[in-house]
């Protein structure tokens, strides 16, 4: 019966120790990244692939 009882407290105290250190230890993670911003070249290079793919559709039909 002592033993089970020695087991329960230690483990409470390794849980309690576990729950406030833990957190702690993520708090001091590095800051987010900014929000993605868009200067147009992702545009700009989805247009050039879909103008090429057109390109290819109108080469294979016409040959």
């Amino acid at each position: 019966m002592s033993v089970s009882r020695l087991f329960f407290v230690v483990s409470t105290i390794v849980w309690i120790v576990f729950t406030i250190l833990l957190p702690m230890t993520h708090a001091q993670s590095a800051a987010p990244a900014p929000a993605p911003t868009s200067d147009g070249t992702t545009i700009d290079q989805g247009i050039a692939y879909f103008l090429m793919l057109v390109a290819l559709v109108l080469t294979y039909l016409i040959h």
